[in-house]
């Protein structure tokens, strides 16, 4: 008889469907994988403000939660949301719980990480809806737009073409990414606490991806 595995949760605040609708399908892949040690359980609603996300959880004992957040573009709109969003995770520690916030940023946005699944993404891209092409090419698909990308049948065909091998790919596709801006010479922001590059590529959510594989001993 095959052996209980235990269970572990791990908690996310997520600002769209197709951010929520990627981490149920890894949590699925990861729970229907024999090779990993546990199953895992992820909390992720979609809650733009990581704030009103800690307020409502009800938890006990010290709990990370990690905020899934575009940069979208260096305008001046842009950036304030950017900022806005750290300053709320920044303010969780003035409620009193034992929530911790971590950055999964994605500069331009999450569309940039699920390139990565299939192909490398290195170039500056200077628009988000500029990633539609890399995404046809990746996923051999021939969308007219984003919306019709991010169309919940659309985009969850993608997943369909995907493997947790591809997972650990963009897991090293990301790694290669930030090392390059490093050796670039390009100067990582703090920011309350939280670091990251103006630059694009860059992304920070893969270390939530790879902390979680780890745990799985998928990698």
């Amino acid at each position: 008889m095959a052996k209980m595995k235990n269970t572990k949760k791990y908690y996310f605040s997520v600002e769209g469907e197709t951010e929520q609708w990627y981490l149920k399908w890894l949590q699925d892949r990861i729970n229907e994988t024999e090779e990993s040690i546990i199953k895992v359980s992820f909390d992720c609603p979609v809650q733009k403000n990581p704030l009103k996300r800690a307020k409502s959880m009800v938890i006990t004992g010290r709990t990370e939660v990690w905020h899934i957040s575009d940069y979208e573009s260096d305008e001046p709109i842009h950036v304030k949301q950017f900022m806005e969003t750290m300053d709320n995770m920044k303010a969780v520690k003035g409620l009193g719980k034992q929530i911790s916030y971590q950055f999964g940023y994605s500069n331009l946005t999450f569309d940039l990480w699920i390139i990565l699944h299939k192909a490398d993404c290195n170039g500056t891209i200077v628009h988000r809806k500029n990633y539609l092409a890399p995404l046809n090419r990746a996923f051999d698909e021939h969308f007219e737009n984003m919306d019709e990308y991010k169309h919940e049948a659309n985009f969850k065909r993608c997943l369909g073409k995907l493997q947790l091998s591809n997972v650990i790919d963009a897991v090293n596709r990301a790694k290669t990414i930030m090392q390059r801006n490093q050796d670039s010479g390009y100067v990582l922001q703090q920011y309350k606490g939280y670091r990251y590059y103006k630059e694009n590529p860059s992304l920070a959510i893969w270390e939530a991806i790879d902390s979680i594989l780890k745990d799985c001993g998928l990698i």
